[in-house]
């Protein structure tokens, strides 16, 4: 429905949109095929995390390919800093390596938020809605230039992919409100964080988003901690990660878990959105 939405109500001629669109579809593509052998196989593994990423990374290059090769992008290469207006970080030959950070971040950050009934999808619709919002802006000469925003052209085009990101995701809850009836998956999951993680880098928010997303980014360090702690120390962190499972564990319900990390990623998201005006 996402996809679908943004081919009928979007300007199809402008690159940004087949960009994110492109990668929507392969990180989709990669969490389908996990899916498929999660419930076809006997192991119900699924893809190797190893392979997923080397997957991820080929996707992430085509992108960068078009932005550097294809077309007339002129931020390439550079990051946008909050709070500082007209003043952009020359990243030089790392940044390829910075925007893959953020594309396959935010992609297997949504994947490992989606744990329970609701919880990955809301917080989706709030970061889709804050990035639709700021790409309108930076991408109108007058509104960009009023807040000190860097424009950039067609950019304000990725308003109308957001608002269609945000559609399917609100279709989507529907279902998949305690107690769900239908559930996001890898391939959901992957493919969304993966436009997420598109966009903040066409518009040069990726630190935005950073904040904007951060309970994803809290989830996925739980993961990254509880690891690292037991492989070291052979001690856990967390009863269990991903970190709403710990509170699962601690016998907090299911729903309010749910409304509780919904709360924070507004709280995020309105820290995120006042880097618009105090630079």
């Amino acid at each position: 429905s996402f996809v679908l939405s943004t081919l009928l109500w979007a300007d199809t001629k402008n690159y940004y949109i087949w960009i994110v669109l492109s990668m929507t579809f392969g990180f989709g593509a990669i969490g389908f095929i996990d899916d498929y052998f999660k419930l076809t196989s006997k192991d119900k593994k699924g893809l190797k995390a190893g392979t997923k990423l080397i997957f991820q990374f080929l996707i992430s290059s085509i992108m960068l390919f078009f932005l550097y090769n294809l077309f007339d992008y002129q931020f390439i290469n550079t990051l946008a800093i909050p709070f500082f207006k007209d003043y952009l970080f020359d990243l030089g030959v790392l940044f390829p390596i910075f925007a893959f950070l953020v594309i396959i971040g935010t992609s297997n950050g949504v994947n490992l938020t989606d744990g329970l009934d609701g919880l990955a999808v809301v917080p989706v619709i709030i970061a889709a809605t804050c990035l639709g919002l700021i790409s309108y802006l930076v991408g109108n000469k007058i509104f960009s230039e009023y807040l000190n925003l860097f424009f950039i052209v067609g950019s304000g085009e990725l308003a109308v992919l957001s608002s269609a990101l945000v559609g399917s995701c609100l279709g989507f809850l529907w279902f998949n409100a305690h107690p769900a009836k239908i559930f996001m998956g890898d391939t959901g999951s992957l493919s969304i964080g993966a436009a997420l993680g598109s966009i903040s880098i066409i518009i040069k928010h990726e630190i935005v988003l950073f904040i904007i997303g951060f309970l994803f980014v809290i989830e996925t360090l739980s993961v990254i901690l509880q690891v690292a702690s037991f492989k070291f120390f052979g001690k856990r962190l967390f009863l269990m990660s991903p970190l709403h499972h710990h509170f699962e564990k601690k016998g907090w319900h299911e729903n309010t878990i749910v409304i509780r990390f919904w709360i924070l990623a507004v709280i995020f998201a309105l820290i995120g959105l006042a880097t618009l005006k105090v630079r």
